[in-house]
């Protein structure tokens, strides 16, 4: 039998049937059509960049956000976007996976030429997440993470000075996060987690230019390229909740490949009445580090305090409802700064001696 033309340019043999659309493409075609998808999603409507945007690229060394960091930088020159791209990678203090992953960060950091920056929970919260599994054990530990990396993320841009995060969420990533919010009941989060570009008022931007890429394909492309990254797993999230979601997805997606778009078209569909949007809580900044919140602390703050009280599992219900004083002795997140004092115009080259002279006060 014949090899298999490819179905795009008809003269190479093919080499990947794309799990998106079923497709048998060759190697450039795949590059191509897989790069040209994410242009689209990044320039749809008004787009997600502005000309001259300094953008930190949330890196993990895993696949997805070493592939958007490939990309991105190959679009950028491609399409001229005029983006200042930096590399932001939050050191969580996992022993024997991220501080291995983070080898991999520095490595991309060398072959893409893009400055990096590391910010520790360690160092911001003063507890690493082997410290926090210890007390409150594996169950509901990824809930202590999602919420202090996000913040972490925030302030790590803010001393880089950045106007815009990017990260590697996926598609299986927001299908996931449309079921996981459905089962929960959480149905005022499926506009926000379907969002491309989401944004609060005191807040950075935030995007997913792999809104509609799927996880297969990133792992394709990153092979075929033969990027450098990290595979292994977290070692706390095979507990997850996460994880029954994804299982879940993965066998629709066996039976009908087109369910993880779907399923996110299906979370855009949603619409909140006015009745529910009139009783949803304004945000307001949290009366003792200044993140945003939607309560008098935020979560960050109430989950520390928990831990500082040496509470386990009970953390998670500590009050956000609080003074702006913390217990005696009990350490606290320093005061969010939306802005630094980092020129527009601060030359790449003196990033790293310019993140040293911030200050959080």
């Amino acid at each position: 039998m014949p090899p298999t033309p490819c179905s795009l340019c008809h003269t190479a043999r093919a080499l990947v049937k794309r799990p998106k659309t079923g497709q048998q493409v060759c190697k450039d075609c795949f590059f191509e059509v897989f790069e040209t998808e994410v242009h689209n999603t990044i320039t749809e409507g008004k787009g997600i960049f502005e000309r001259g945007e300094k953008v930190a690229i949330g890196a993990s060394g895993g696949k997805d956000s070493t592939v958007l960091a490939h990309v991105l930088s190959v679009l950028n020159k491609r399409y001229d976007y005029g983006l200042d791209l930096f590399l932001l990678s939050i050191d969580e203090g996992i022993t024997g996976y991220r501080d291995d992953s983070l080898e991999t960060v520095k490595q991309n950091q060398i072959e893409y030429g893009l400055p990096l920056k590391i910010l520790s929970y360690n160092e911001l919260y003063g507890w690493t997440m082997d410290k926090i599994v210890e007390q409150v054990g594996r169950r509901n530990n990824c809930t202590f993470c999602g919420v202090f990396r996000r913040q972490a993320l925030d302030r790590g841009a803010a001393q880089l000075g950045v106007d815009h995060i990017v990260t590697g969420h996926n598609a299986d990533d927001i299908a996931e996060t449309v079921l996981m919010n459905i089962m929960r009941g959480d149905i005022a989060r499926l506009g926000r987690c379907t969002a491309v570009t989401t944004q609060s008022e005191d807040t950075i931007k935030r995007s997913k230019p792999f809104k509609y890429a799927y996880e297969k394909e990133i792992v394709m492309y990153a092979y075929f390229k033969k990027l450098t990254y990290f595979s292994t797993e977290c070692i706390y999230s095979p507990d997850a909740y996460r994880g029954h979601a994804r299982v879940f997805l993965k066998d629709l997606e066996a039976i009908r490949p087109s369910a993880i778009v779907d399923i996110i078209h299906s979370g855009e569909s949603f619409q909140l009445e006015q009745s529910v949007q009139k009783g949803m809580k304004a945000m307001q900044t949290c009366l003792r580090c200044g993140y945003i919140s939607s309560n008098d602390l935020c979560k960050a703050c109430a989950l520390l305090e928990g831990l500082e009280a040496g509470l386990d599992r009970s953390a998670l219900r500590q009050t956000q409802a609080n003074s702006s004083t913390a217990p005696v002795g009990h350490r606290t997140i320093p005061m969010f700064e939306r802005y630094s004092n980092i020129g527009v115009a601060q030359p790449t080259e003196g990033i790293e001696k310019a993140v040293q002279t911030i200050e959080i006060k």
